[in-house]
């Protein structure tokens, strides 16, 4: 486990009682020092000698941070968790239990929550979607009651499980995205282009102390301004089929001049230094749909039968009967075809490649017993 922490002793007093009680050995705490003057490091080496700390005496962007912590990482698997996270039981042992349920999985994130009172900002279901040409371009959708598994486009960088060695492939988290913020976006999608998945993980629950440490350095517009940077350099840096980019800068320059963003100027000079993405080996166009908001995975009651792969006028929870007949139900929102083939696939590969179904995928309307 990687967490990068910048002048926050207390939220890490307030945050390692829980991760040792949930971390199951063998295993490993390294905290990113990050230019810290609260003494956090003198007092993890008092305090906490289980700990490991990686120390910069100068501050680093999110991304530097977490990888000197990730170099350091010595296991299979790499747990990125933001120091105003706190775990509820099972975190570790559902988001562990994904990698044995999903072949290939790069990444199981998890469901956040706020504190009482708070709107929930972020659910960890991250989605690219628009309600309006004028919202950003990616959400995070409520989970829908009994949804698990369902494929995400990436993971929070500040509560996700990652497999260390495809992390590492991708060079891990991209340097470029400085300060914070879509850093996590850009490393999901790289790994989606490799064939690589992330899941949304009911089970594994965080309440988020939200922003506690970028609120303290940065003002709300100025947080606001280096998320619309970071999107644009994402495109340029990551989307490599070019209708796709075209038409994504498109949507994304169009939404910032309606809205007279400042951070607008700075589109021609990321669209002029960045260098080409590499093609990956598996098409954009199909973890978009898949990873649209448009499907949505409940495990079932009979492990002996079929995953059923549906289209649904409503994305709800199917009803107890329908459930009992499948080990799996996929719902996907009528209308969007290629959203329906990839979830077909990827249940396929899921249940074929887990050893656990070597038949077919029931490829229908849902119809409840009589």
């Amino acid at each position: 486990m990687v967490i990068p922490s910048r002048d926050g002793r207390a939220l890490l007093a307030a945050q390692l009682p829980g991760i040792l009680r949930e971390l199951a050995p063998p295993s490993e705490v390294i905290v990113a020092d990050n230019g810290s003057g609260d003494g956090t490091g003198p007092w993890l080496a008092a305090e906490w000698p289980q700990v490991r700390v990686e120390v910069s005496p100068h501050p680093l962007s999110f991304a530097a941070a977490v990888n000197r912590g990730i170099a350091r990482a010595g296991y299979s698997h790499v747990c990125l968790l933001n120091n105003d996270m706190l775990l509820e039981p099972g975190f570790f042992r559902a988001l562990v239990r994904a990698f044995e349920q999903v072949p290939g999985l790069f990444c199981a994130t998890a469901q956040i929550r706020f504190p009482a009172g708070v709107r929930r900002e972020e659910t960890g279901k991250a989605v690219m979607a628009q309600a309006h040409p004028d919202d950003f371009p990616v959400r995070c959708d409520e989970p829908i009651a009994g949804e698990d598994l369902t494929w995400v486009l990436y993971g929070s960088g500040g509560c996700s499980l990652y497999d260390a060695s495809m992390l590492r492939a991708l060079g891990g988290i991209d340097e470029a995205y400085a300060p914070a913020y879509v850093e996590d976006l850009d490393v999901g999608y790289r790994a989606w282009q490799r064939g690589w998945p992330t899941v949304f993980v009911a089970g594994a629950v965080v309440e988020h102390r939200h922003r506690a440490t970028t609120s303290r350095y940065y003002t709300e517009e100025r947080l606001a301004e280096i998320l619309e940077i970071n999107y644009l350099r994402f495109l340029t840096r990551a989307v490599a089929h070019g209708p796709l980019f075209r038409k994504l800068w498109k949507q994304a320059t169009g939404r910032l001049r309606r809205r007279r963003d400042r951070a607008l100027r700075h589109a021609a000079r990321l669209a002029l230094a960045a260098e080409p993405p590499v093609q990956g080996p598996y098409r954009e166009e199909q973890f978009l749909a898949l990873t649209s908001g448009d499907v949505a995975a409940f495990p079932g009651g009979d492990a002996s039968q079929a995953p059923l792969v549906a289209f649904a006028d409503r994305l709800e929870t199917p009803a107890p009967a329908l459930l009992a007949l499948h080990c799996e139900v996929v719902l996907v929102r009528q209308g969007n075809a290629l959203a329906l083939r990839t979830a077909r696939q990827w249940t396929q590969k899921r249940w074929r490649e887990t050893g656990k179904w070597a038949g077919g995928i029931r490829l229908r309307e849902p119809r409840l017993p009589s």
